[in-house]
């Protein structure tokens, strides 16, 4: 285990390829950064710098080329696939972009879903996702399906979800990028008060810099390389 005392997130040498016809893509390399317990960090770059791809080898949905990932003491690109499963459903809590919802449950049910799906009981399920739904500020939309939520509400739900299971980790894939100004702004004052009090450790890819500039720390990432830059020094 390479982790640093204070690291939760570690990635050393990350270096991803894909094959395009007979040539390969070099979508980034020698990446290398560390994420400490407590901080709220912010991934910026253009579209197609590689954000989501990045996120998703560091949830061990997707594998790198080379490279380590490090993450609450799991050296993650080295998992089954079935205990890459048990690892997200146990140390980490994702939001996308789109909230995936599932469409035939309600709001109560779609934030249980990850206990649900690991053997918990219906009835501990449900009162642990009303605890959250109320957190999130749902506890009256509870029994709507997602259809009938606004966009701020099901990303809402999609956040109690991402959190009901106590992840050590948030990583968040432009968690406010359908949502108009108002409402996204909104989900990321809830995104950065849930992180602060459950003591979370947080990746968001954002393209809105006003809240990357309301993060600790951010990364930007641009022509396969990462840098860390001042959030202030980001154009307003």
């Amino acid at each position: 285990m390479h982790l640093s005392k204070q690291a939760v997130l570690k990635v050393e040498g990350l270096r991803k390829v894909f094959r395009s016809g007979k040539s390969d893509l070099v979508l980034f390399e020698n990446l290398s950064f560390e994420v400490t317990q407590g901080q709220m960090a912010a991934i910026v770059g253009e579209s197609g710098a590689g954000k989501s791809t990045l996120l998703h080898i560091l949830g061990a949905l997707d594998r790198a080329s080379s490279g380590d990932v490090y993450c609450a003491q799991s050296r993650v690109n080295s998992l089954s696939e079935n205990d890459a499963a048990a690892f997200r459903n146990r140390e980490l809590g994702f939001v996308w972009q789109f909230h995936y919802l599932l469409p035939e449950f309600t709001a109560l049910e779609n934030a249980a879903m990850p206990l649900l799906l690991r053997g918990d009981s219906r009835q501990s399920a449900l009162t642990e996702a009303s605890s959250w739904l109320r957190e999130v500020g749902l506890e009256q939309r509870a029994g709507h399906r997602s259809g009938e939520l606004s966009g701020g509400e099901q990303q809402r739900v999609a956040l109690a979800r991402a959190l009901i299971t106590k992840p050590k980790v948030l990583l968040a894939d432009e968690p406010t990028g359908d949502l108009d100004m108002q409402t996204a702004d909104a989900v990321f004052e809830l995104v950065a008060r849930l992180h602060r009090e459950r003591g979370l450790t947080s990746l968001i890819a954002t393209h809105n810099f006003a809240f990357a500039r309301r993060c600790d720390r951010v990364l930007r990432l641009q022509k396969g390389r990462i840098e860390e830059v001042q959030p202030e020094s980001l154009p307003a």
